[in-house]
């Protein structure tokens, strides 16, 4: 169970959303988006705030500024979300908190990764009840039921290096599948030099941001926004993002795209 402080909080956008039904007039709707998103920041912040989020993990809010991506990504209450690739799941305790008990987040793990990160996600999935392990290959991913969100943050790139075999056009293909229509895939990567495309994947670990958009576009998405919360112009994006003298602050791009309809 959600506890009372991400409760209160998800009662009210649920009371905010109710409470518009029956206004009429521009000033009312405008005070119920306002008192909406207010209680939606509430919910997010609290998310934040999950005292079961790792102390390390925390240390590194600074620097990724997860109440911000939160917004950016739209994350609600209810919402369905795949987080691909979570690692030790530093997004994924923030959707698990934010979408509640009625939402539900699949920490997607590719079968080449599998053995040394399922534990990981079976570790997500035993602290927070609405998290559920799967796995499958990334190019044909497919979940139990449809998303509203996909989420992808400083993996992209590797999608695209040989050892992952992987069809990048199929993997965008197969996220645009799993969503429902209004959904939203959300792609966070180190940022390569204008020119380079997916060149230094692998040496750098960057890639070029326009490229990245080309393609996921040719999957059928609308480019719907992007966030400056993890870009750092004093990256000139020359070094290996492990370098210790860039490791961390890298200039990082957050990309929005989402499925019509």
């Amino acid at each position: 169970m959600l506890k009372p402080l991400f409760a209160a909080a998800v009662i009210a956008v649920s009371l905010g959303a109710c409470a518009s039904e029956p206004w009429s007039g521009r000033g009312d709707r405008e005070a119920t988006r306002t008192y909406q998103a207010l209680a939606l920041a509430d919910v997010q912040r609290a998310a934040v705030a999950d005292p079961l989020r790792p102390a390390e993990e925390v240390a590194r809010d600074p620097l990724r500024h997860p109440a911000r991506i939160l917004a950016f990504a739209q994350v609600s209450p209810g919402q369905k979300i795949a987080d691909i690739r979570p690692g030790a799941g530093y997004f994924t305790r923030l959707f698990a908190r934010t979408v509640g008990d009625t939402g539900r987040v699949y920490a997607f793990i590719p079968h080449r990764t599998e053995a040394r990160e399922n534990p990981l996600g079976d570790a997500l999935a035993a602290a927070y009840p609405n998290v559920v392990r799967i796995n499958g290959d990334l190019d044909s991913m497919s979940f139990p039921e449809p998303l509203d969100t996909v989420f992808m943050s400083q993996e992209y790139h590797d999608f695209h290096i040989p050892a992952f075999n992987t069809d990048v056009a199929l993997m965008n293909r197969a996220v645009f599948a799993a969503l429902k229509p209004g959904g939203t895939f959300i792609v966070i990567d180190h940022a390569g030099r204008p020119g380079t495309t997916n060149t230094e994947v692998l040496s750098l670990h960057r890639i070029e941001g326009a490229f990245l958009r080309r393609e996921v576009e040719a999957a059928g998405f609308v480019f719907d926004g992007e966030s400056t919360a993890v870009a750092n112009p004093e990256d000139d994006c020359t070094l290996n993002v492990f370098d210790a003298a860039i490791r961390g602050r890298t200039d990082q791009f957050v990309y929005r795209f989402r499925k019509p309809g």
